[in-house]
């Protein structure tokens, strides 16, 4: 290899699985990215029509990514966020339910088998490197980018679900992939976006080796293959200000001597703002090499970023012999996934590698599993079959898909519910409208939507939504919350009747949500974090179920 292909070995790109025609502008990017500029791999992303968030289709991934495996002198390692397994990127796969749901469920065996099932699929589509679990100990509740991305607030649980998804993830040889442990040194104990800016740990020494280095020692022990950097500045350890991604103390001085890992060191996404606000594409890839970096994920400017590494290495900023370092690491890992001995995927393989009705079966019931009842005041739930329930679901925008499945649930037990969807972007008076539409009722059931997204800032509702439930708790009727996502928002709505959540937004959580409601299934799912003020770790209310599903019989009045 040339200087430059070593440098370029070390830059992963985005690509969205989709397959753009071959005359077109972005094929023709793609094609000099992988064909001339040799780089190292390729990161699924998703992508918005300008309405709702779209995901790749299986078959047009898998093709997209043989013929760019076929245009590569180097094998390409292709990599994913597949946090929710590969439903997280990818359309028609098994979908599962946040991390926070498997810390509720209360069994680690669950998760060793998601990562089985995660590694299956990803390498039926040509996926070999998971950027996940996620190690991050969210205890802090206004953090805006992790809370239901995390297994909870206890560093040993986190602990205990981050080894066994790597080992599930690691069981089957035929379907190896490499895992990543992220966002080194611990993204939870923070309420900055990094997306946005960069994020501070303010803990000492000890109070980081007590809680967020927990979690990645045991990855490490469990034989993680890579650990994700954060933008986070740690002035326990490194300059103020410094993000971890850029730091030596932190990348060489603490995960490489201190804890002695000897995997791959990738970086958090270099085109966020946590970076991109305070360097060049260009300096931060040299700084993350110099501070331990191994892998160069999404710089705003690839031609810079490698251009400025071979200049660092010319320089003498960077020896050779620390870039080969990397490039080696890199090499062994794309030999470890069997790239050396075949690159591409079997079209033909990829409806009985993923998203089989056993495994579908199985996702579903983890969801139902993670359930949790915080507060159920008396007569609140089970939801009786002849109640005269109104039900409003707050969705996180005007196109989003999040409650339809809900309302769906619902319609099938009362066909003549009275149902209203509302978002963020509806004026108060179109919102006391739709509300007003919704009487007479003995009582409300809101199911609210709030997950954390990049660049958003916040977990919480949005808009007009609060007043909603505050309009619906002064009134004096009883209020059934369900927290489609975020646990915490009961600190926002503290008068509610009872107060459910899922620690999820995928559809399977809102089925789940309207069969407990009905009291068809138990609620036995426990908080994998506390609520400040109002619940504490561990708690959950447990519900038999009233009416059993094999019994049930649906309303039809």
């Amino acid at each position: 290899m040339t200087l430059r292909d070593e440098a370029a070995q070390l830059v992963f790109i985005p690509f969205r699985g989709a397959a753009p025609n071959s005359r077109s502008r972005e094929y023709r990017e793609f094609l000099k990215r992988v064909r001339e500029d040799k780089v190292g791999g390729l990161v699924l992303v998703n992508w918005s029509n300008g309405r709702v968030v779209q995901r790749a289709q299986p078959y047009e991934l898998a093709a997209f990514l043989n013929r760019m495996q076929g245009m590569a002198r180097v094998p390409l390692m292709v990599a994913g966020d597949f946090e929710r397994g590969a439903s997280m990127r990818v359309e028609s796969v098994t979908v599962f339910p946040h991390a926070m749901a498997f810390g509720a469920a209360g069994d680690p065996a669950l998760t060793r088998w998601e990562g089985e099932v995660t590694a299956r699929e990803a390498r039926a589509l040509g996926i070999h490197w998971l950027f996940y679990p996620v190690a991050d100990v969210n205890n802090n509740p206004d953090n805006p980018i992790i809370n239901t991305r995390s297994f909870g607030e206890n560093p040993e649980q986190v602990a205990a679900h981050v080894k066994a998804f790597i080992e599930g993830a690691h069981s089957d040889k035929n379907n190896f992939v490499l895992v990543t442990a992220k966002h080194f040194p611990g993204h939870g104990d923070t309420a900055v976006d990094t997306h946005l800016n960069v994020a501070t740990i303010s803990g000492d020494r000890e109070h980081l080796d007590k809680v967020e280095f927990v979690p990645f020692r045991a990855a490490i022990a469990a034989g993680v293959d890579s650990i994700m950097t954060a933008h986070i500045a740690v002035p326990a350890i490194a300059p103020p200000g410094l993000p971890a991604t850029l730091s030596s103390e932190v990348l060489t001085g603490v995960l490489r001597k201190d804890f002695g890992f000897k995997g791959l060191v990738v970086t958090d996404a270099l085109e966020m703002g946590g970076i991109a606000q305070g360097f060049t594409s260009g300096e931060a890839a040299v700084r993350a090499i110099e501070a331990g970096a191994d892998a160069l994920v999404m710089p705003a400017d690839p031609d810079a970023a490698i251009a400025a590494v071979v200049a660092a290495v010319k320089s003498g900023r960077i020896s050779r012999k620390r870039l080969q370092e990397s490039v080696m690491r890199i090499l062994e890992a794309k030999v470890r996934v069997g790239l050396a001995r075949k690159r591409t995927v079997s079209l033909d393989g990829i409806e009985d590698g993923v998203n089989s009705p056993e495994d579908a079966a199985k996702a579903d019931a983890i969801a139902e599993r993670a359930l949790t009842l915080v507060r159920n005041q008396p007569g609140a739930l089970p939801l009786s079959r002849d109640s005269r329930a109104c039900y409003a679901v707050l969705s996180e925008g005007k196109y989003s898909t999040g409650g339809q499945a809900f309302a769906q649930e619902v319609r099938k037990r009362q066909p003549k519910a009275s149902l209203v969807t509302l978002d963020p972007t509806m004026t108060k008076a179109a919102v006391n409208e739709e509300v007003s539409k919704t009487t007479p009722c003995d009582r409300y059931v809101v199911a609210a939507f709030a997950s954390v997204a990049a660049y958003r800032g916040s977990a919480g509702l949005a808009g007009e939504l609060p007043s909603v439930v505050e309009t619906m708790t002064a009134s004096g009727l009883p209020v059934t919350f369900i927290a489609l996502g975020n646990p915490y928002l009961l600190r926002s709505f503290p008068g509610v009747t009872a107060y459910l959540a899922t620690f999820s937004s995928v559809p399977p959580a809102e089925v789940a949500a309207v069969a407990a409601l009905f009291g068809e299934i138990p609620i036995t799912g426990r908080l994998p974090v506390s609520i400040p003020g109002l619940a504490a770790y561990g708690e959950g209310i447990q519900l038999e179920a009233a009416h059993p599903r094999a019994k049930a019989v649906v309303n039809q009045n």
